[in-house]
């Protein structure tokens, strides 16, 4: 009875923590594209400076993480120091906003996707730079992705979607994201140098680091000098109140968002993780194709489908590999 009760405080817990991943990403997604279409005012002003919006994420994360430290944290000590953080830091500063600026030239539907291929740049590095060797099943799981958003990229967008775009231009939207994945692949692996070197590193005190040093950086590039395009996007919010109220509940949901993130890789695993976030991204094309009324052809959701059956896939494999390691250390 007890282990019934203790297996039902799981379920609700997990599906707690996917609601709640859920729900702030996917609606942080819905204020973003909004940012980044929608027309203010009545001169239908857009909003230009999308790339303020990692400077207020990184602002109100750095507040967020140090609240929860001081609340819930019981580490005394022993983890990366804060200043280790400084180059991680650059590489999380640009690529993000690399990703968001991209929003400007391709769809949110389009980003999305390209933003899921992340899988990419890892093996090109690892099989160019490391010389690792992967499996069949693991290139069939490149292939399905890049095939599928390399034909989402070639098939023709609605006009109706084109017509919200800031500026379109679909070959810089794209390599704006994978500069963006690129960028991540290395503020990933310095987080990882970094949890090894210090293990009493908490993951508050990795969005801490983060998020202090993200802060710095883009209050320099965007105040540093009297025509920063801080200024501008302060002026616009001052303008328009409305769009400083979606920049406000943009930041709140990714805070949020990350809180339900940690909470996942605490109880279940990355892996669980891995498995909501990615299916997080699907509903999040569908969220945008229906309510913002971005459009999707058949082949386009063809390839929609292509996408998250290689991410799929993969999931299955690192679920498989899991399962031998657990099994392997039984029989030991």
């Amino acid at each position: 009875m007890e282990a019934h009760s203790a297996g039902l405080r799981r379920v609700i817990l997990l599906a707690f923590c996917i609601a709640g991943i859920w729900a702030a990403y996917i609606y942080q997604g819905v204020v973003q594209e909004t940012l980044s279409t929608k027309r203010f005012g009545p001169d239908g002003e857009r909003f230009e400076h999308l790339a303020f919006l990692n400077l207020a994420q990184s602002v109100v994360c750095l507040i967020w993480s140090f609240m929860m430290i001081k609340m819930w944290s019981r580490s005394s000590g022993g983890g990366a120091p804060w200043w280790s953080y400084w180059s991680a830091g650059i590489t999380n500063t640009i690529g993000p906003a690399m990703g968001i600026e991209a929003l400007k030239y391709i769809s949110y539907p389009a980003q999305v996707l390209a933003k899921s291929s992340k899988m990419i740049p890892v093996m090109l590095m690892g099989s160019l730079v490391y010389g690792i060797r992967y499996t069949l099943p693991e290139y069939l799981c490149t292939f399905l992705v890049a095939g599928g958003v390399s034909t989402f990229a070639l098939l023709k967008t609605s006009s109706k979607t084109i017509s919200k775009l800031a500026h379109p231009n679909a070959p810089l939207g794209y390599g704006l994201c994978f500069l963006n994945l690129a960028f991540d692949g290395f503020t990933n692996a310095t987080q990882d140098s970094l949890t090894a070197r210090y293990p009493k590193t908490t993951a508050w005190d990795i969005m801490l680091g983060m998020n202090l040093w993200g802060t710095i950086y883009n209050i320099v590039y965007m105040f540093g000098w009297p025509y920063g395009m801080g200024y501008d996007a302060v002026q616009f919010c001052k303008q328009h109140p409305e769009a400083a109220w979606d920049i406000l509940y943009y930041c709140l949901c990714g805070a949020v968002g990350q809180n339900f993130i940690f909470l996942t890789i605490s109880r279940f695993g990355s892996l669980a993780n891995t498995t909501i976030t990615t299916t997080r991204k699907f509903v999040s094309i569908v969220v945008s194709s229906v309510l913002s009324g971005n459009p999707l052809s058949t082949k386009q959701w063809g390839s929609v489908a292509m996408v998250f059956s290689g991410l799929s896939y993969q999931i299955f494999l690192k679920w498989r590999k899991l399962q031998k390691v657990q099994k392997k250390r039984k029989n030991n």
